[in-house]
Order: structure tokens, then sequence, then C-alpha cells
């Protein structure tokens, strides 16, 4: 392949995605075929078919979602604060760019509006076009697509949204910011009186200095903060953490779950929230 990118190798004649998850720690995952590879304005975007997490969205190297358990973390990172707001109506969600998260917002019926700012257009174009287990190939008109940085969008608002969803990459490179106090900040003053937002917090197995930093900052702003957890299996560690920050709601307000989905249930809306004994803030 011409131009591979230093992260798949050949390997006994069979092609390897070799992840590097930490200094003493690599994830490899055997690849049938590249579908799409190219180095957009801000980082190296890959779509890989594998063979045991079907295709799956490769960033600068790192797996972020695959055809097989990419719905776990999109349905968890969707469904749970939209099930603690009553009535969300607008909705802004930062990164995201698999379309899961905007895909499992549009199952509301009585959201009449999701801004989705994700900054690099090619991870949209390319799962929308070959990601479709994922991305559902989303055609809403109630999603607008809009190709900027997330955290200068947010400074732009006040008092504007109901629910905030930050569905970031780790953070480095573009997606680093996404993770500083500064940007909790601005997203606390753009949601409305009784707004609240969630993000991802990462793994609490790996990543406890990044969920307790996260956890702390939004702490900081918001009169209620939750965690949640689940397991997503591509994901280092398995278990993945969410922490949600509201200004008023913070409990489940739904009674009978009805979305279509494959993994949130009416229980699992609760019972996410039951934390093992280590990750007790």
């Amino acid at each position: 392949m011409p131009d591979q990118p230093k992260y798949l190798q050949q390997l006994n004649g069979d092609l390897w995605l070799i992840e590097d998850e930490r200094e003493n720690m690599k994830i490899s995952y055997r690849i049938k075929e590249v579908v799409f590879s190219k180095s957009s304005a801000f980082q190296h975007v890959m779509i890989l078919d594998s063979y045991d997490f079907g295709r799956m969205l490769v960033l600068d190297g790192v797996v972020q979602t695959t055809s097989m358990d990419g719905y776990i973390y999109n349905e968890m990172i969707s469904h749970i604060p939209l099930s603690i707001h009553p009535n969300p109506k607008n909705v802004l969600i930062i990164g995201g760019g698999d379309c899961g998260a905007a895909r499992e917002a549009a199952k509301y019926s009585h959201v009449e509006n999701i801004d989705m700012v994700e900054i690099d257009e090619w991870v949209v174009k390319v799962c929308k076009e070959y990601l479709q287990e994922v991305s559902g190939n989303l055609s809403d008109p109630r999603v607008h697509f809009i190709f900027d940085d997330g955290i200068q969008h947010v400074k732009k608002y006040k008092n504007h949204y109901d629910v905030i969803i930050v569905d970031s990459s780790d953070p480095i490179g573009p997606a680093k910011q996404l993770f500083e106090r500064s940007f909790y900040q601005d997203i606390y003053h753009a949601l409305k009186e009784d707004g609240l937002m969630v993000c991802q917090s990462q793994s609490p197995i790996f990543h406890m200095d990044v969920l307790k930093q996260t956890f702390g900052h939004i702490q900081n702003l918001f009169p209620v903060t939750k965690l949640y957890t689940t397991t997503v299996p591509t994901y280092p560690g398995g278990l993945w953490s969410f922490t949600l920050g509201s200004k008023k709601y913070q409990e489940i307000h739904v009674n009978h779950f009805d979305k279509k989905t494959k993994y949130v249930n009416q229980a699992i809306l609760h019972s996410c929230f039951n934390l093992p004994e280590f990750i007790q803030l």
C-alpha cells in the first residue's frame, strides 16, 4: 500500500493495526481491508475492516468506534442526559463525527434542533459513506452539521442549549482542549438555566487522572455532578466513564423507555450510576 501509515503493519502476511495505547501496552487488530485512508487538515483518518470488530473508524492510529460495539458508547452518551432533562428541545453535540450520538438524539421527537459541531469534515463524510452501521448515513432535517472548532462554538452562546453532549476523542491532538476547565465553563454559560451536559471521561482503569480532573472541573461549576459507566469492549480496559453536569435535574424522568436501542433500556438508565468502590468520587 502506498504511503502506509506506521500503525499499519504486515506481520506474517497479515495486515495489523497496532494501536499504541500507552507506554507499556499496544493493542493489535487483524485487518481484512483498508476501506479509506487519508490525512485531513487535522489528523489521519481511516476506515478499516477488521476481523473481530467489523468496520472501524481510526484517527491517528487510535480506534474511535466500531460497527460491532459502537452503539454501546453512542447510546450511553446520548440517552442518559436526554432521559434526565424532562424536555430537551435544543441539543448540541461537540465532536461525534461518526454521527452515532446525533443519530441517537434524533430518536426524540420533541428535540427540535441538533447542532453537531465537528472540527474535521472528513470524519463525517467517511462515516456516513463507509461506516453506516454507526452513522446510519444520518440525514435528519433537525441535525445541522457545523464544521468548526467546538471550543469556539460554545463561546458564541449564552443560555441557549438544553443539553450539550461532548463526544470527544482522547485528550491528545485536536481534542486536548476539550478537557480543560475553561471549556466546561463556556459550556455552563451556553446552557439554559436548567440545562445539563455530559462528556466522556475516559477509562477508570487506565486514565483515572483524566477522570478525576474532568469530574473536578465539572463539580466546581455545576450544582449536580454524576458519574456513570458502561463497558465498551474496543476501549482499553473495557470499562468506560461519563461525567454529567446539571444545573437542576438529576433523576431519570422516563418511566417507560421506548426508544429503539440495542443496549440502553429502562434498567440501564438507573443501574449505570451504580459505581464500583474504587471510583466512588
